[in-house]
């Protein structure tokens, strides 16, 4: 049977070479890129999809890399797991090039692609049996069926699957080898919430078992479910970045309700919009929110529609979907 295109590039990707041991890893980071660039197209019709980017991913930690639309998300990760070369810059992950010394990065590095392009006429046992070829040091295909809850469904043909249990089949197949390191590009899409609730808890035994994870998610709630260390990529660049506290302590939380038809007073350190509704943007939630409905007590105003958020990954992330200019807020 002639293997299509995207499992023969997958099997190049992972051709079974000697087991190597990596020289000169440091301890704690797995990967670590300085001043990443990349840029698409020469001349006037370049194009800097990446403009200069610094992470690390310590051994052991789960590492969310967000990003609004064209961000450059992409392009950053096939720099880290060695696609593609950086125009400028350098990353290391293991403490090697993982393009140029791709022979020893490869075995330890495990990848679950947004679309895994799985034949569909092999059965979930025969796919997995086939990769398991291109693998260094594979496991079982009983032992990651096991893993991803699909063992009953090791007969069916992958095109039979529905899209959650084609994820999962892509999941499997990233566990194959098993990897040191694994790239995580949307692993949950799909999922209904209980197959969701389960990956979570297979990714966090993986962390428990000392697995070192780069997840990509348009679902904010897994980011902060799931991840040690967060990035939000905006135009290019890493505009925050940190623990989800870092992100979130130091971005305002807001007050909102209609407006009661009467001037709003100003607050100290607030600031105060009154439109159709009113909306307070202010660092101080609780003592605000108290100032304020002492003051509709003592007006005899009835705050309808009362809204009071504190600070969360998604009002940061939409804060930078709607900036500008990226500014870079946090550090390690």
């Amino acid at each position: 049977m002639r293997i299509p295109s995207a499992i023969g590039d997958c099997a190049y990707y992972w051709r079974r070479r000697p087991s190597t041991t990596v020289e000169g890893m440091r301890n704690t980071d797995v990967i670590s890129a300085r001043g990443l660039r990349r840029t698409y197209g020469r001349g006037e019709d370049a194009f800097e999809a990446v403009t200069g980017v610094d992470l690390e991913v310590r051994e052991g930690e789960v590492f969310a890399l967000l990003g609004t639309n064209g961000a450059g998300k992409t392009s950053t990760l096939d720099m880290l797991e060695g696609l593609i070369a950086p125009s400028a810059g350098e990353v290391e992950v293991f403490g090697l090039d993982p393009l140029r010394h791709r022979d020893q990065v490869r075995p330890r590095v495990g990848i679950m692609l947004q679309s895994g392009g799985l034949p569909a006429e092999l059965t979930v046992a025969e796919t997995l049996e086939m990769w398991r070829g291109t693998c260094t040091d594979p496991t079982t295909a009983d032992a990651v069926l096991a893993q991803v809850g699909l063992t009953d469904r090791a007969d069916v043909r992958v095109g039979s699957l529905s899209g959650g249990e084609q994820r999962r089949v892509d999941l499997a197949c990233a566990l194959l080898g098993q990897p040191r390191l694994l790239f995580l590009d949307e692993p949950t899409t799909g999922l209904d919430p209980e197959s969701r609730r389960g990956t979570w808890q297979l990714l966090a035994d993986l962390k428990a078992a000392g697995v070192t994870m780069v997840l990509t998610t348009h679902y904010l709630d897994e980011a902060e479910a799931l991840a040690d260390q967060i990035a939000i990529m905006h135009k290019g660049a890493i505009a925050r970045r940190g623990t989800l506290r870092d992100i979130v302590d130091d971005h305002p939380a807001r007050i909102a309700f209609d407006h009661p038809g009467l001037p709003v007073p100003q607050f100290r350190g607030a600031r105060v919009e009154s439109h159709t509704r009113v909306t307070i943007t202010t660092n101080d939630l609780p003592g605000h929110l108290f100032e304020l409905l002492g003051w509709a007590r003592e007006a005899g105003v009835r705050l309808t529609g009362l809204e009071a958020r504190a600070a969360s990954l998604e009002s940061v992330f939409l804060d930078i979907a709607e900036a500008t200019t990226p500014t870079l807020i946090g550090a390690r």
